[in-house]
């Protein structure tokens, strides 16, 4: 499913069943490329690097802030920060952050939602 600007987006919470090959499987689909996680679904997530996320790129995160207490960032095959900007200005939104690379990313995600804790997710696609 679309939204109206073409983002593909899956209204709903599910957890990662698989990851690799430059993808993920949730809710019985496949997606290739980066996904950002949020409460109000699934989103395609046009990053293919840390040094890609940015503001623009978190935009749909801040705007669903209220409803998230933890922001989990996978930053590919291994961990790399969010830029320290962002990082603070998620904590100002008050969310906490945890960078990990994307395997762990995804593990501690479905935990979590398993957990039903009020969590988003920005995870980069791995080979």
């Amino acid at each position: 499913m679309a939204t109206l600007d073409g983002t593909p987006h899956l209204p709903g919470r599910y957890a990662i069943e698989s990851f690799g090959a430059g993808g993920f499987r949730f809710g019985d689909m496949s997606h290739r490329g980066s996904l950002l996680i949020l409460p109000s679904g699934m989103w395609a997530w046009p990053v293919g690097e840390p040094a890609a996320v940015d503001a623009a790129s978190l935009e749909r995160l801040f705007a669903e802030s209220g409803e998230v207490d933890l922001f989990i960032f996978g930053s590919g095959t291994n961990l790399r920060p969010l830029p320290a900007a962002l990082h603070a200005r998620l904590r100002g939104l008050g969310m906490a952050v945890e960078s990990m690379a994307t395997a762990h990313a995804a593990h501690t995600y479905n935990i979590l939602l398993a957990e039903s804790r009020r969590i988003a997710a920005g995870l980069i696609a791995v080979d």
